[in-house]
């Protein structure tokens, strides 16, 4: 089910028709359930330092930086080290349990079925980002890591993406930052009223409304 106070064609910042249509994508629980996974991520680091770490409530605010997370369990001066070592034992951890959310397939494909390109931009470290998008067969044209919030909007901006797709209320800036329309699926921490207060255009449920969205925000588009 979709949210949204204005009409695709009617957004003031939508991008010109004559640009090729451009849609980017959060991955921690946008596209990706890596809730498993982060949660043994944690665990593991959390046996190898000795350091207590309560998992579920790390997996229940997914989405800023890692380092921000960090520092919750961590003084300021492991911080650094922790993370690097998390990004380091995240493989044999995180990807395997971690799961496509429903419609996250289906969404790529439908850019690319429209003739426009995807691109994910995301908080966490690249290589790992793309270790879950190859292991659970979702194959965006681009991806970008360890942007966060308004940092976001810098890719999205020089990747000319008229839409990005998130979980979280950081991902609207990214989305505001660039310029872009702002699509927010509930499906990560942040409800419906969180992520239209934070300037989100459209609210959906999850991904599986999206195709049928994007196919009349692009015929708005280019009529």
């Amino acid at each position: 089910m979709a949210s949204t106070d204005q009409h695709p064609d009617q957004h003031p910042d939508r991008r010109s028709a004559r640009h090729p249509l451009t849609v980017g994508f959060d991955l921690d629980m946008t596209l990706v359930d890596s809730r498993p996974g982060i949660a043994a991520a944690y665990r593991a680091l959390s046996a190898e330092t000795g350091v207590p770490i309560d998992v579920d409530l790390v997996v229940s605010r997914i989405g800023p930086p890692l380092e921000t997370e960090l520092a919750h369990w961590f003084p300021a001066d492991r911080v650094a080290a922790a993370a690097d070592r998390y990004r380091e034992i995240y493989p044999d951890h995180a990807v395997a349990p971690s799961t496509a959310l429903p419609g996250a397939r289906e969404s790529v494909a439908a850019v690319r079925a429209l003739g426009g390109r995807a691109l994910v931009v995301t908080a966490k470290y690249e290589p790992n980002a793309k270790l879950h998008l190859a292991h659970l067969g979702i194959e965006p044209d681009t991806v970008v890591g360890w942007l966060w919030a308004e940092a976001k909007g810098e890719a999205l901006r020089e990747h000319g993406a008229q839409v990005y797709v998130g979980d979280h209320t950081g991902d609207v800036r990214g989305a505001r930052a660039a310029g872009a329309l702002s699509v927010a699926v509930t499906t990560g921490p942040c409800d419906a009223a969180e992520l239209r207060t934070a300037g989100a255009d459209v609210v959906l449920e999850d991904l599986t409304g999206f195709p049928a969205w994007l196919a009349a925000f692009e015929a708005a588009r280019v009529a």
